[in-house]
């Protein structure tokens, strides 16, 4: 319900010249995988190469049948490494990891994290970061913050947007004028039910707004409402909707889980704290409302970091790995 970096990037590359196939949107997982194969089947005569974005769980099925098929088919392949949950998940399952990074033509990786931890299985693997289109954000420096604070991830457990209403829970009686605005689509596994009884049980109805999932296009517009920005992850391999909100100038408050602690130095550029420590994220947004020169700090920094990290820099770095693969015939 909301478009990933690798839709971006698709189209993106359209704009740029290059003949895009692109698999799966259906959300049921059988037909999902299904969509997979057909699509590779279909269009086998047609593309040069595949790009396999690689996630733990359901998603680390898809990419290995699709990768087994296009080994099959002697269709090269890049393998992306996307999530914070990978190591873990590499953890239970070393074996099919393995497996699966030794049939990759080449491996990327927006994640230093990621990258760091699975160089031991191949030394090849690239950096090449996320990206944001870094002028459809507006910056406003945050120089007299207001405890008006948002909250930008789906509504799931890896994210524990629970986290995001305990700390204005404990702020909530010396910040009467607190507001928490939570943007993002629910996945359906509880944790946007979770979330509402918890509003209804600390009586923070008037507080705290559900806004649901919104068009990329109007993320700024979102964004800007707010000065002070929560992402609460437990795993991370990038953090766009961080970088999102660098671009706008919002002063960031994130866990140190995963690339966040690679991406961005704390009290520089973000304050960070421990993941699940709602006291921590808490007593950061305090500071925040009430150090001299912090948010200002926080604010102009973040805006800097975000501006390292334009498409404009980035998308030369894949084509220059596609021509690679294009002239070695993988």
């Amino acid at each position: 319900m909301t478009k990933s970096v690798s839709e971006e990037m698709a189209i993106m590359f359209k704009e740029r010249g290059w003949v895009v196939y692109t698999t799966s949107q259906l959300r049921n997982r059988i037909l999902r995988l299904l969509d997979m194969v057909i699509t590779i089947f279909r269009y086998k005569n047609h593309f040069q190469f595949s790009i396999i974005e690689v996630y733990s769980g359901w998603a680390f099925i898809w990419a290995f049948t699709c990768a087994l098929l296009l080994k099959k088919l002697e269709k090269p392949f890049i393998l992306t490494l996307h999530g914070g949950g990978l190591i873990t998940f590499y953890k239970k399952y070393p074996y099919w990891v393995k497996s699966l990074l030794q049939l990759a033509n080449l491996i990327t990786t927006p994640s230093k994290f990621l990258q760091e931890f699975f160089l031991k299985f191949r030394s090849d693997i690239i950096y090449i970061p996320n990206g944001i289109l870094l002028e459809n954000y507006y910056f406003l420096s945050k120089k007299n913050p207001k405890p008006v604070i948002a909250w930008l991830r789906a509504f799931h457990e890896t994210y524990n947007p629970k986290m995001a209403i305990d700390s204005i829970y404990l702020l909530a009686n010396q910040l009467h004028d607190i507001h928490l605005q939570m943007i993002g689509p629910d996945k359906k596994d509880g944790s946007k039910e979770m979330v509402e009884e918890l509003i209804a049980k600390y009586n923070l109805k008037s507080k705290i707004e559900l806004v649901g999932p919104v068009d990329k296009k109007d993320v700024s517009n979102w964004l800007n409402k707010s000065d002070i920005f929560l992402n609460t992850t437990n795993f991370e391999s990038f953090g766009v909707s961080v970088l999102e909100a660098a671009a706008c100038g919002l002063c960031i408050v994130t866990t140190n889980v995963g690339e966040l602690s690679y991406l961005w130095e704390n009290e520089v550029d973000a304050l960070l704290v421990p993941p699940n420590d709602p006291e921590a994220m808490a007593a950061a947004i305090q500071r925040i409302l009430t150090e001299p020169g912090l948010a200002a700090r926080l604010s102009a920094n973040a805006r800097k970091k975000a501006e390292q990290f334009v498409w404009s820099f980035i998308l030369p770095q894949w084509e220059k790995i596609f021509i690679e693969v294009l002239q070695n015939n993988y």
